[in-house]
């Protein structure tokens, strides 16, 4: 039976309907510290901008506030959007967290820009910068490891000559990007069971030893439900299915609402059917269920890491969740 060893958790701190955003970026930071205490491998938070449902807009500023909250646990970013920032500015702040908690900070990297004009407007930022992706990621990794020389008089400090893990998230060419870059590759979403399984591959086979990575190393991500019933886990997934159902409708991606109000929502045709869309194919169900579940993916993918994003508008359902799963995967 195939086993994914490490286990590790992406928080992207989504607003809840009836907690402020504030509380969102609160709850991230208590959700790390239970992740260390239950033994998981790493705590990674992400970047979005004028998203009504999370309040996760600045990473590495909330991954510091993750890292001083804990003593033990890897911490880093899943991800910070490299088109939206100069190369210099994300070296330097990844400097500073790995100066201050060294060895722990990972930087975890993608390639999407704003989700609308309006944004990437007031980021001074517009599509075709993500096309620019693999030539940052270049610069960025030069001012790391003190070999950028378009500007040989300015120095990335403190980060030059220091050791920062860096990923890359695959989406899109990402994979492929990876591979060249000799980079760890973070891959999802579980749901796309056979794209993923291709992903992977194509990723192993074009991947290039570097001086950050002597061979391949894939983390697969996506959404985890584990409680004591089949039905009480299907429940975790409802707020963030109805989520994405209002947004796929409605343009705006909104807070999570409890999971009863969602099942007393009458939903238009469209609605439902993306609603009961946005439940298919992910990994939920009781210990033995999720356990068979995550064997059967160890096995498609030879994955080195699972990186579970699962968010709802009950935390007590949520910390249960991660408390299952860690007793699944023996942490």
């Amino acid at each position: 039976m195939g086993v994914i060893r490490r286990i590790s958790i992406l928080d992207r701190s989504r607003t809840r309907e009836g907690h402020p955003a504030p509380q969102a970026l609160r709850d991230t930071v208590e959700l790390a510290r239970t992740a260390e205490r239950l033994g998981y491998h790493r705590f990674w938070v992400s970047e979005h901008h004028s998203v009504p449902g999370v309040a996760g807009s600045a990473p590495t500023v909330l991954a510091a506030a993750v890292a001083a909250s804990t003593r033990r646990i890897r911490v880093g970013t899943g991800g910070v959007m490299l088109p939206n920032h100069q190369p210099l500015v994300v070296a330097e702040q990844f400097g500073v967290l790995e100066a201050l908690f060294p060895g722990r900070i990972d930087m975890g990297l993608g390639r999407s820009v704003g989700f609308t004009n309006g944004i990437r407007r007031a980021l001074g930022r517009d599509t075709t910068d993500a096309d620019r992706f693999e030539e940052q990621l270049a610069e960025l990794l030069g001012w790391i490891d003190g070999t950028q020389r378009a500007h040989p008089e300015v120095h990335a400090r403190p980060a030059e000559g220091l050791r920062i893990p860096a990923f890359v998230l695959a989406t899109g060419e990402g994979a492929g990007i990876a591979a060249r870059a000799g980079l760890p590759m973070v891959a999802g979403d579980l749901r796309g069971r056979e794209r993923l399984v291709e992903t992977v591959e194509r990723y192993r086979e074009e991947f290039r030893p570097s001086a950050l990575g002597g061979e391949p190393y894939v983390v697969v991500s996506g959404t985890v439900a584990v409680a004591a019933t089949e039905e009480a886990a299907r429940r975790v997934l409802l707020p963030e299915a109805w989520a994405v159902a209002h947004s796929r409708t409605r343009g705006s991606f909104p807070p999570l609402r409890p999971a009863e109000e969602v099942e007393a929502l009458e939903m238009t045709p469209k609605e439902r059917e993306l609603y009961e869309g946005a439940l298919v194919g992910h990994i939920a169900g009781t210990e033995e269920q999720v356990a068979a579940e995550l064997a059967l993916v160890a096995e498609q993918t030879c994955a080195d890491e699972l990186l579970v994003t699962t968010s709802t508008h009950d935390r007590t359902a949520l910390l249960d969740t991660f408390d299952r799963l860690a007793r699944i995967a023996g942490l």
